[in-house]
């Protein structure tokens, strides 16, 4: 069976295609070229979660068929390692059994980033994209239990994405920790060259041949108003057309012209309000100390009024300049 013998798990919004891109470039790392394959989420069978805008169509491209799934990692050239990363792995704890009855000597890599920085880049991707229709972030946190209870996909889980002392919990409870390597974002963002290394020392390859790290796909904020009202709705009633047609025709015609005359006068994304980031720190406070206490670092930096921000920012500052997150 051609099954991966790495996976990247997690986080979403934590640096995951930009790693994945990183140690694709490795001649003795086999990543596949569908970047996140999504298989292990289901028990080879679509999603069923389909409730939220554009959903339906994202699910459409789940390589959820075994013999689809293998096909990916088939063309590995003898003696490479193979890998996939579907940062939802994290997340979802049946995913995790599932990986773990497949293959279980699978080692596991999990990119955790600050839960607030994490969930408010998570409602940013989805509202500049058009897909999300509340144009307020701590109004759209406030509607995700009933959004989950609704059958919305893990994408728009903003705040339970985030509880990563519960799910790696789980997840040591069917992998030893000896095949669980757990990093920082901010290591990934400051540290490329090290943090890179270190991860070939993790998998058992050599060190050095993975060191460019590519910036990662941002999208310019979108601000509420005229153009936002018309052109967004337009963006998730050409998704659900879109879930009825092959995945690639969406992708490739309508979404990018919308998504164009949506974003044409996008600019920085507005810092988030102290006051909303103290909130939500209280939501993710006991779990950090719950990471904190699992795997012996300090995430107390998480628990500040200051995020991190942006990706493409940091990586744009000197390294003086950069703020830990």
């Amino acid at each position: 069976m051609a099954l991966p013998d790495f996976f990247l798990v997690g986080a979403p919004k934590a640096g995951t295609t930009a790693l994945h891109a990183a140690l694709a470039q490795h001649p003795e790392l086999h990543l596949s070229r569908v970047k996140e394959p999504k298989y292990f989420l289901g028990d080879d069978h679509p999603s069923r979660r389909i409730g939220g805008p554009g959903d339906a169509h994202s699910a459409r491209e789940w390589v959820w068929q075994r013999d689809r799934y293998e096909a990916l990692f088939a063309e590995a050239p003898v003696g490479t390692l193979r890998g996939e990363s579907t940062p939802f792995y994290l997340y979802d704890v049946n995913a995790q059994v599932r990986i773990a009855r497949a293959v279980p000597h699978a080692k596991l890599v999990a990119m955790l980033r600050d839960p607030v920085d994490r969930a408010y880049s998570n409602w940013m991707h989805l509202w500049s994209d058009g897909l999300e229709p509340v144009d307020d972030f701590a109004t759209a946190c406030a509607l995700e239990d009933d959004r989950i209870a609704k059958g919305w996909g893990h994408f728009w889980h903003y705040l339970r994405t985030g509880l990563y002392g519960e799910q790696l919990e789980h997840l040591y409870e069917w992998f030893p920790r000896d095949q669980v390597h757990v990093l920082r974002y901010r290591d990934l963002v400051d540290r490329p060259t090290e943090t890179l290394d270190g991860i070939c020392d993790f998998l058992g390859v050599t060190r050095g041949l993975a060191h460019e790290v590519p910036r990662e796909n941002s999208r310019p904020f979108v601000n509420p108003g005229p153009r936002a009202r018309t052109v967004a709705p337009l963006v998730r009633a050409g998704a659900a057309v879109g879930s009825l047609l092959p995945p690639q025709v969406w992708r490739s015609t309508g979404e990018p012209v919308l998504h164009r005359v949506l974003q044409a006068d996008g600019g920085k994304r507005p810092h988030l309000d102290v006051e909303t980031r103290r909130a939500l720190v209280r939501f993710f406070a006991d779990d950090v100390l719950r990471l904190e206490r699992l795997t012996g670092n300090d995430y107390s930096d998480w628990l500040g009024d200051q995020g991190a921000g942006e990706y493409s920012v940091r990586r744009s500052c000197a390294p003086s300049e950069r703020v830990i997150s």
